[in-house]
């Protein structure tokens, strides 16, 4: 199995889980559990395999892609009312995943050779639409954009990462290991610590 795939399936797995943990607070059946789960697995890599013309898509040329997201939906449904807090448990979930998918998109974007400006966009999208869709369709406020939160930025930074270390050392395996850690460490900081971008303020109008 290559590194990518191995990626690949890695954020499939942690984020169906999160879609799971998500259709548990919306009180869905087992249907809509798979669903969001497939949604939010899927959704992020199907976007990027469009958008650089990979043919077919890769839950399509590996359907056990799809497998590993609706078996998580079918656990999770019959397990999410164990956990203390669903919310923290997606939160933190959510952080790890989003790691793991932006490495994927990256790494899936250097192994075409595209430029350094796609790879950055290709992992941002890899890692935030699936979670973006999954929140929408629920009618959650998404999570990429929680006010002063970093999660677009941490994606940002994570693949700009993996640009700037397989320049220097053209190590892809260093360079999605580098993208993982700097998107992880952002997001839990903000999580953890707070860390967040100034935030709009609008002016009282001048009389």
């Amino acid at each position: 199995m290559s590194l990518i795939s191995l990626l690949d399936y890695a954020s499939v797995l942690i984020f169906a889980i999160t879609g799971a943990l998500v259709a548990s607070r919306a009180q869905l059946d087992l249907v809509g559990f798979a669903f969001i789960a497939c949604l939010t697995a899927l959704g992020g890599g199907t976007i990027r395999d469009l958008l650089l013309d990979r043919n077919p898509i890769f839950w399509i040329a590996n359907p056990t892609y799809l497998a590993v997201a609706a078996t998580s939906a079918f656990l999770v449904f019959f397990t999410a009312h164990l956990l203390e807090s669903r919310l923290r448990t997606l939160i933190w979930l959510d952080s790890l995943a989003l790691a793991i998918a932006v490495a994927a998109g990256a790494g899936v974007a250097i192994s075409l050779d595209q430029s350094a400006i796609i790879v950055i966009l290709m992992g941002m999208i890899t890692g935030c639409m699936g979670g973006l869709m999954r929140d929408v369709v629920v009618g959650d406020v998404p999570l990429v954009l929680k006010q002063g939160e970093l999660y677009v930025t941490a994606a940002f930074v994570g693949a700009a990462s993996a640009v700037l270390v397989r320049y220097y050392e053209y190590d892809t395996l260093l360079a999605l290991l580098a993208c993982a850690i700097a998107t992880w460490i952002l997001r839990a900081g903000s999580l953890f610590f707070g860390w967040h971008l100034p935030v709009y303020k609008s002016a009282p109008p001048k009389t």
